[in-house]
């Protein structure tokens, strides 16, 4: 009970960070954007391009927490939960097509740098860099370590504050140098931190899409845990995978010594899921088997004998 509500709490706390970051976020892009046509500065165009990504972001994330809250049904048998995961997917992509576009336009104002109002620009970018720190802070106060989906909006908001550094950078070299150029590079040096957080939140999202093993999960550590208990002779056909951020699910074949009784198995399978909670996993399916008649016509085992025959 413990656990779920603890997991109640954080979802309810991240979803509201989500929000308030949405209608912050979405204000300030719209004044960054104006201010952006208006001096003329790629850099702080390219940082709206990315609070607009920020903005779009948010509001998908909040999407996928309403989403993931609704109960699992016959059509949907764990529920909505994996529509937080293509949130992250549809961020990373968008992250990455951003990062290209800012590239090309940067690349022609190398070659033509316009006349940039440095001073707007200089202010705009100030406001931005402290509005961000803002984001990124009530941001942080979430779970952006297991949650899948608040991380990718927090790496969106970084990506920002440093946009919003460089901005401030280059309309200062602007204003007492008269380096034109500054503003471009600005704008790739944001390019180069957007397209490196849009990689790793795609790589990550697919991964998880792909029913590959958690990250924080020690496969042979959990082999070891379940092949402890005396009862059990084995393990195969083990599969362990997320549903969503922070909720990792097992289920394995499980050869038992003897014939066990109904009170004898449910005893083992408490024993199971009572150790893998503390391994991160709280949801296990478990199937028992004797050992004189295991059953071996799983994916796993028909691998394993596949490369067996290969290596013959």
């Amino acid at each position: 009970m413990g656990h779920g509500h603890d997991h109640n709490h954080a979802h309810g706390a991240n979803k509201k960070a989500l929000l308030i970051s949405f209608f912050i976020t979405t204000g300030y892009m719209v004044i960054e954007a104006v201010g952006g046509f208006l001096t003329n500065s790629l850099a702080l165009l390219s940082d709206a391009g990315h609070m607009l990504s920020d903005s779009v972001s948010l509001g998908v994330g909040v999407l996928a927490f309403v989403l993931g809250e609704k109960v699992a049904n016959y059509s949907k048998t764990y529920g909505y939960k994996r529509f937080e995961i293509l949130a992250a997917l549809f961020n990373g992509v968008t992250l990455t097509l951003i990062s290209l576009y800012i590239f090309y336009e940067a690349y022609h104002r190398f070659i033509d740098p316009p006349e940039v109002a440095s001073i707007g620009m200089l202010s705009i970018g100030i406001i931005g860099l402290v509005v961000n720190i803002v984001v990124a802070w009530i941001l942080l106060k979430g779970d952006t370590e297991e949650n899948l989906n608040l991380r990718a909006a927090f790496l969106h908001v970084v990506g920002d504050l440093l946009g919003s550094v460089g901005a401030v950078v280059a309309a200062l070299l602007i204003m007492f140098f008269q380096w034109g150029w500054a503003d471009p590079l600005a704008s790739v040096i944001v390019a180069i931190l957007v397209l490196i957080s849009g990689w790793r939140v795609t790589k990550d999202a697919v991964h998880v899409l792909m029913e590959g093993t958690p990250k924080n999960i020690e496969l042979d550590d959990i082999i070891r845990t379940i092949e402890n208990i005396p009862e059990i002779c084995g393990i195969h056909d083990l599969h362990v995978w997320s549903i969503t951020s922070g909720q990792n699910a097992m289920s394995c074949h499980a050869v038992v010594s003897g014939e066990l009784s109904i009170h004898d198995s449910q005893r083992l399978l408490r024993l199971i899921e009572h150790e893998l909670e503390h391994k991160g996993i709280g949801h296990v399916t478990v199937q028992m088997e004797n050992k004189d008649h295991p059953h071996e016509d799983s994916l796993m085992c028909q691998n394993e004998h596949t490369d067996h025959n290969h290596q013959h």
